[in-house]
C-alpha cells in the first residue's frame, strides 16, 4: 500500500467534520444503486481505525433500509451525506469523495460499480475496508 496522507471532509455547512488516513492516490467506487443514484455519492473505502469524527456527533441522523445493516449518517444541518458505514464493509467507513478536502489528493479513479446487482457483487468491495 501507497503512503498514507491525512485528507479532511465536511458535510456542506460544515457542522459535521471528520478526517481519515488514506493514499493520495485513490480509488473511488460510483455506485447504481438506488440511494446511490439519486443523491451522486462516490465511495472511498476505508478502515474504521483511519476515520475520526471531529465535530457534529449530536447533529447527525442516521438512516437505514432494506438490511439495514449499512447506517447512514447525514447532517441534521444540510442533509448531506458525508459517510456512512456501508453493508459491504460494516467493518469500514465509505466516505462521500464529493465531501473530500483534495488538498491532498494527487489522482484519482472512478471505477463503476454494478449495486443494482449488490449481492452478486459485493464481495468486490470487501477488500477495501482491512487494514
Amino acid at each position: 500500500m501507497s503512503e498514507l496522507a491525512t485528507h479532511k471532509g465536511q458535510c456542506h455547512c460544515g457542522a459535521v467534520s471528520w478526517e481519515i488516513q488514506a493514499p493520495r492516490t485513490m480509488r473511488l467506487d460510483e455506485c447504481n444503486c438506488s440511494i446511490c443514484n439519486m443523491h451522486g455519492f462516490q465511495h472511498l473505502i476505508v478502515p474504521k481505525s483511519r476515520f475520526t469524527l471531529l465535530s457534529g456527533k449530536d447533529n447527525i441522523t442516521t438512516y437505514t433500509f432494506n438490511s439495514h445493516i449499512a447506517q447512514h449518517y447525514f447532517c441534521k444541518t444540510c442533509g448531506i451525506e458525508s459517510y456512512y458505514i456501508p453493508r459491504s464493509n460494516p467493518d469500514g467507513y465509505s466516505i462521500n469523495f464529493r465531501c473530500l478536502d483534495r488538498a491532498n489528493v494527487d489522482e484519482f479513479e472512478i471505477v463503476p460499480f454494478d449495486g443494482v446487482n449488490w449481492e452478486q457483487n459485493a464481495g468486490k468491495l470487501a477488500e477495501l475496508s482491512k487494514e
